[in-house]
Order: structure tokens, then sequence, then C-alpha cells
């Protein structure tokens, strides 16, 4: 008589991984493409008709600028994960888990800052007065539509023309978005994975380059 083998257990299904909110300025992508292009066009141009110490300079002209262009419109970029936010700024990435975050802050620029005190600029999301001031107009005219058309605020009016349901107050885009990342971080700070140390490392791939085309452009300008 055989004792029967035993079953190994039946593998767990594997636990799927959320992946990053990701948020970029659609605006300033579209501008550094637009400046690159341009520069590159000049650059590039110089480079190939120029005589003398022209290509010279136009390649350190075109290793400080590109690096630099494109740092400051197509680079900056904001990841919100369940357990952290990482911040792509120009010059360096900030690494801040939720746990560590204190507070947002929207004004004239759209902030986050750590426990610690620190303030670190959200570059990817700029604050656009002009969006905020549309948006306070479009507010103002859907709540005077909904009060003089529908009964008023109480009498449900404040769904017109979406079925009757509240999507609440017109914002401006960045608003939005620094709303989603606040609801984000109180439902997260408190999660044990949520925990960890602040990080920050400079962007030497950006940094490099700005500076050492600087210095070349400054040599070939001081000594032509």
């Amino acid at each position: 008589m055989t004792t029967p083998e035993p079953q190994s257990p039946s593998p767990q299904p594997p636990v799927p991984v959320s992946k990053d909110r990701v948020y970029r300025s659609p605006a300033g992508i579209a501008g550094g493409v637009l400046l690159l292009a341009l520069a590159l066009w000049l650059g590039i141009d110089a480079l190939v008709a120029g005589e003398g110490r022209t290509p010279w300079s136009a390649a350190a002209a075109l290793l400080f600028l590109v690096p630099l262009i494109a740092a400051y419109t197509v680079r900056p970029a904001v990841f919100a994960g369940d357990d952290r936010m990482r911040v792509r700024n120009p010059f360096r990435v900030i690494v801040l888990p939720w746990g560590q975050v204190e507070s947002f802050r929207s004004a004239y620029s759209n902030e986050v800052f750590s426990e610690a005190g620190d303030k670190y600029q959200l570059w990817a999301l700029p604050v656009s007065l002009r969006g905020r001031k549309k948006a306070a107009r479009q507010e103002s005219r859907r709540v005077a539509g909904g009060g003089r058309g529908r009964g008023g605020l109480l009498g449900g009016g404040r769904g017109a023309g979406s079925g009757g349901v509240d999507q609440g107050p017109v914002r401006a885009e960045a608003d939005k978005v620094m709303d989603e990342l606040r609801e984000l971080w109180e439902a997260r700070k408190d999660a044990e994975t949520s925990r960890g140390e602040v990080s920050v490392r400079w962007a030497w791939e950006v940094v490099v380059p700005v500076v050492v085309g600087a210095v070349g452009l400054a040599v070939l300008l001081g000594t032509g």
C-alpha cells in the first residue's frame, strides 16, 4: 500500500502592483520641445556653416543650453504612489514617503513640506493665476445658474448638466492635482509601508554638462 504524496500548496496569485500617478505640465513640455528644436537648429547650423571659433562657441552653447532647457521644461514630473511621492525637479530628485510629508501649500507656486520643515517646490505643477481666475468665473456662473434656475443649491441645482450629481467646485488644473495629492497623502500617511526617510539626489546628468558648457562658453568669449 502506497502512501499518498503530500500535495504542495497552490501558489498564491501575485499581488498587483499599483502604478504611480504621473503629473507633468503639458504646456511646459510643448514649450520646451519648441525651444529645444530652435536651439538645435541654430546650433547645428553654426557648427556646420560657422568659421573660425564659431563652431566651438556653438558646441559650448549647445552643451549649456540643451540640458538647461530640458531641465526646466521637459524633465520636471511628480510621481505619486501608495507609499511615497517622487518629485523630479530641474536639478534634484526628492523622494518623500507619505509619512514624512507635513503639508502641501498652493500660493504663487505649489510646494510640499516635510516633517523636518524642508520645503520643496513642485516644478511640474506650475501655478496659473489666469487659470484660477477662469475657474473662479466658471464656478460663479455655475453657482448662479443653479441658484436661479433650479430651485437653489439645496434643491439639487448644482448637478445641472451632470445628471444631478454634484461634482464639486470648478478648480484650475494644477489645484485639482494638488487636491489629489492631499487626498492620497491623507489616506496613506499612517500606513506602515509609508514610513522611511526623505532622500534628495542631485541630477548630475544635468548639472555636469551645464557647468562644462558654461565654463567652455565663458573661456571662448573671454579669450575671443
